[in-house]
């Protein structure tokens, strides 16, 4: 028996939450990596990983059911500084529960 499920997540406010996560990694102390010497046609990273709290709705939608669920969890956020940019950009989270 075959039984699709779809599932969508939003978060609430993701454009505060994203810049509220470049300003807490670009706080970082630069170590100084983004400026290392690399390979030709390659770029060497700067990157700054932080942890907040997010919040936001599970949407799970069945054949004959569907469910909003709200969500409070940990995420870690990682930004990169790539090459000559001054600023982090967010480039992953993921969720720790």
């Amino acid at each position: 028996m075959d039984h699709v499920l779809h599932i969508h997540t939003q978060f609430d406010e993701p454009y505060l939450l994203q810049s509220l996560i470049e300003k807490l990694a670009a706080r970082r102390m630069d170590i100084g990596y983004g400026k290392e010497q690399v390979p030709e046609d390659y770029l060497a990273d700067e990157t700054s990983t932080t942890e907040a709290y997010v919040s936001g709705t599970i949407s799970v939608e069945g054949s004959d059911d569907h469910l909003n669920i709200p969500f409070v969890t940990s995420f870690i956020f990682t930004c990169i500084k790539s090459g000559d940019d001054e600023n982090y950009h967010l480039n992953w989270a993921s969720s720790l529960s």
